[in-house]
């Protein structure tokens, strides 16, 4: 007994094309002709009712199928047109556009939209929680897979930027204190560049695209907020202990070669440890040093 093979469905992306549609001033002259050229007939066969009713009727008709063409645009805007359900093109040209009655119109802007995620949870490359909001800018660039291979492409929109933002968090360490790692706070234009490139390859199918995105919101979540600021304070603490102590060490240092150097005082190794010692402990305190005058010897 052999397995059935297995059948592969793949999505067939649509691809926006030009319709094929009109300008609306001359059919609104050709409305008016019609129009004017009914109301002369109706007078002139006043005499003969049968056929002025024909021509009234006829008039009407035909200024109705005309009447209902129209349709306007503005700048940035596009209408799908549609025959039956099957897609005959987009037309973008903006003003008044006319195009067969019986042609259905479905109107999207492509203009530029600017959206504001909400702030989510997500547990970041070494587990910590962070909240993240994004803030991205989008348009419609083909209008035919926006409204024909999407349900819904607003609300896909706001899915996937959730969705990319859970991905971008989970890929890097909210912070690296010892700055060897690329962080969502230390590195803000490359995440928010690799952000941008993750939404552009998640919205094509929508036919969308990113022009700009970063990050509104990006913090601790609340459980771990405190315990991670106390850590931050803390590191923050022993740089400055490493910096402070690497400078005292050098001014120690210069201190003695130049009191050598000038042959300004003769040490022995146990005063020059006692000398080290208490420059160490001057330039190290948190609090001013209080001179003690030695009144004696350098040896008492």
């Amino acid at each position: 007994m052999t397995d059935s093979p297995r059948t592969s469905r793949t999505l067939t992306l649509s691809s926006e094309t030009a319709a094929a549609t009109a300008s609306g001033y001359p059919m609104l002259l050709l409305l008016v002709a019609v129009l004017v050229g009914g109301g002369v007939s109706f007078s002139l066969l006043a005499d003969r009712p049968l056929f002025a009713a024909i021509g009234l009727g006829l008039g009407s008709l035909l200024a109705l199928l005309i009447a209902c063409g129209f349709y306007m645009l503005q700048p940035n805007q596009a209408a799908a047109i549609t025959l039956f359900g099957a897609y005959k093109g987009t037309d973008r040209t903006s003003g008044l556009r006319w195009v067969l009655p019986w042609l259905m119109r479905q109107k999207v802007s492509v203009r530029a939209n600017n959206i504001i995620s909400d702030k989510i949870k997500v547990n970041d490359l070494r587990g910590n929680p962070i909240e993240m909001a994004a803030q991205v800018v989008w348009r419609v660039t083909d209008t035919a897979q926006a409204l024909f291979d999407v349900d819904d492409y607003k609300a896909f929109v706001n899915v996937q930027i959730e969705a990319a933002v859970r991905a971008i968090g989970a890929r890097y360490p909210y912070d690296d204190f010892e700055h060897l790692e690329v962080t969502l706070r230390g590195n803000h234009e490359q995440i928010g560049t690799e952000l941008q490139a993750e939404l552009i390859a998640r919205l094509r199918v929508a036919g969308i695209t990113v022009d700009e995105c970063g990050f509104t919101h990006l913090a601790y979540a609340q459980e771990i907020a405190g315990t991670m600021l106390r850590r931050q304070q803390a590191q923050a603490v022993v740089a400055a202990r490493v910096t402070l102590v690497e400078g005292a060490v050098g001014m120690v240092e210069m201190a003695l070669e130049q009191l050598s150097a000038k042959n300004v005082v003769e040490l022995d190794d146990e005063r020059r440890a006692a000398m080290v010692s208490n420059l160490m402990v001057v330039l190290c305190g948190d609090r001013d040093a209080q001179p003690v005058v030695n009144t004696g010897t350098l040896y008492q």
